[in-house]
């Protein structure tokens, strides 16, 4: 048996963080487990349920519980998202590593995590889609975090149910992360990467010519310009 904690990732260093003292965690998509077991090992959860869509990945994760002493302490269920999670089982959600509109449509499927639940997300694609999708769907983001991973700059969302004040389409793209956050300069390389990323993207819709394009090409560049705006702001704040 592991007589120590498994070593964490550095965004779900970041989830770990904020899952508070004695929660009921579920860990949706918990792979190898490394998380569950870490939250345990450490006493930041009272309880956890974690879910895999696969039977592979859930085999896995029991084995790390078992690795660690923890196989009889972490429930494994496998089920598609929340669908085999009761509200009132758990009160911090985790889903971590997964895309945008995955998130979106498990949540979506388990309308009760509106309800006075802690929402811990970590989305690797579609980070505006999902921004808007919870504004537009009765959940408010209450703080970001932006962690380095492999060379990629990651967000981790915090929210819960609550009305989202509108958004302009640069907050959609780069959040609500603020200088402070983070190792220092990270907010400003975020905004550097997603400006780049926003011109390449303009660039390519100036070459295609189709006149659908030139809706989504205006909103590139509202982005555009509300990034070198958000830019300012955090210059300002650094001073």
């Amino acid at each position: 048996m592991e007589t120590r904690r498994p070593e964490l990732s550095a965004r779900l260093s970041a989830v770990a963080e904020w899952v508070p003292p004695g929660a009921r965690a579920a860990d949706i998509g918990t792979d190898h487990g490394f998380l569950p077991v870490w939250l345990m090992l450490c006493g930041s959860a009272e309880r956890v349920i974690a879910t895999d869509l696969r039977p592979e990945p859930l085999s896995r994760a029991v084995k790390t519980a078992e690795r660690y002493g923890l196989g009889d302490r972490i429930e494994f269920r496998l089920c598609d998202g929340l669908s085999g999670i009761l509200p009132e089982e758990a009160d911090t959600v985790i889903i971590a590593g997964m895309g945008g509109e995955t998130i979106a449509s498990i949540l979506e499927a388990a309308s009760w995590t509106r309800e006075g639940k802690r929402l811990i997300l970590q989305p690797m694609s579609k980070l505006p889609d999902l921004r808007g999708w919870l504004a537009g769907a009765g959940y408010a983001i209450s703080r970001e975090k932006l962690v380095r991973e492999r060379g990629k700059i990651r967000t981790i969302l915090l929210a819960g149910g609550g009305k989202t004040p509108p958004m302009t389409p640069a907050r959609l793209a780069a959040g609500f992360s603020r200088p402070e956050a983070g190792e220092p300069g990270l907010p400003e390389e975020y905004l550097a990467e997603l400006s780049r990323k926003t011109e390449r993207a303009l660039l390519g819709l100036a070459r295609s010519g189709k006149p659908e394009d030139a809706g989504r090409a205006e909103q590139y560049r509202q982005v555009l310009e509300g990034l070198a705006e958000l830019k300012k702001e955090w210059s300002i704040c650094r001073r």
